[in-house]
């Protein structure tokens, strides 16, 4: 009997991580099949993979696709399967037993649901939220829900209604994605889920919290791995999500906010000896622009959701997880 539901793990020279990753999937209350797409590692984590966790299947990939690309791949052969839920787990997580249940539940009760996101813990020091969801805020900045707060239950009670979904841990329906597409491989890491999350969106599909779906995340696992790697990615996807997703009736209020904060941005990686992967981010995000257009004629012509209504789904306000942005901004309106 197939299972409805897989649980994708994309991974990296992740062997510090990923026993505890697959050995609280294979305690999971629900039936789901586990992939593992190795993004070309260089230690020990495929042999010791196999040896292992002889029933999860693995996708070896000869280099690294970033996350996007290897999820992808992952995605792709999970629609193929017949697979009608696809979830997303980093490979430095480890999920509740109940995860993919509470998931999976939330799908199969609203079919308008495209994507769902988890309470995602962080498992350094106290314990602290590291995502409720992922909000977009009227300055074209994404940030994750609830970031570095205490009070884990904060957001549990409210309307579960969100944004959108970390790819951290998330569960996808096969339906959409075939309607409005895969994570967009340009963006390599970071960003390239709230993207997924915008175009969702603009097709009409919800997105919803789940506050009974518990991840524990050690924040920044693989990425901490490379030296400039967030700048360079960060600077060279932020703008494409506004090019790609954002109406042009909504250009006039968030481009100028936008401009200052990616100004910002530019210039404090200057400042932390970062300047150029910044500057390489820049380059590679204005070559790339043509191409962004063109999906953006796409999306917008497949566009359901009135600009009005995606109004209201943004955060309206300057993210506080951008701590130095907006200690100048609150300087500056003083």
């Amino acid at each position: 009997m197939r299972t409805k539901a897989c649980v994708i793990v994309p991974n990296w020279n992740g062997y510090e991580f990923i026993a505890d990753c697959l050995a609280a999937l294979e305690k999971q209350t629900v039936a789901v099949d586990i992939i593992v797409v190795d993004n070309g590692s260089v230690d020990q984590s495929v042999d010791f993979i196999r040896t292992k966790f002889p029933n999860v299947t693995i996708l070896e990939q000869p280099g690294n696709l970033g996350f996007a690309g290897g999820v992808n791949i992952g995605i792709r052969h999970a629609i193929k399967q017949g697979r009608d839920f696809i979830l997303l787990l980093n490979n430095d997580a480890q999920a509740d037993k109940d995860w993919a249940k509470r998931l999976i539940q939330a799908m199969d009760n609203d079919s308008t649901l495209g994507i769902s996101a988890s309470k995602i813990v962080s498992m350094s020091g106290p314990a602290k939220l590291d995502s409720t969801g992922e909000q977009f805020s009227t300055w074209g900045l994404a940030f994750p829900r609830g970031r570095d707060e205490i009070d884990l239950d904060k957001y549990d009670s409210i309307d579960s209604e969100i944004f959108g979904a970390s790819g951290g841990a998330s569960i996808y329906r096969a339906e959409m994605l075939k309607q409005v597409g895969l994570f967009d491989e340009d963006f390599f890491a970071y960003y390239e889920d709230i993207d997924l999350s915008f175009r969702a969106r603009l097709a009409g599909w919800y997105v919803r919290y789940v506050p009974e779906a518990i991840v524990k995340h050690h924040i920044g696992g693989t990425s901490n791995k490379m030296t400039g790697f967030t700048t360079y990615h960060a600077l060279k996807n932020q703008p494409w999500i506004l090019i790609k997703n954002l109406p042009m009736s909504l250009w006039l209020m968030v481009w100028p906010r936008f401009i200052l904060a990616y100004s910002f941005f530019f210039l404090a990686a200057i400042a932390k000896g970062k300047g150029w992967p910044a500057l390489k981010g820049l380059l590679v995000s204005i070559l790339f622009l043509p191409k962004k257009l063109y999906q953006r004629h796409e999306i917008q012509k497949n566009k359901k959701l009135s600009t009005r209504k995606l109004k209201v789904l943004f955060y309206h306000g300057l993210p506080r997880n951008y701590t130095n942005l907006y200690k100048l901004v609150y300087f500056y309106k003083r």
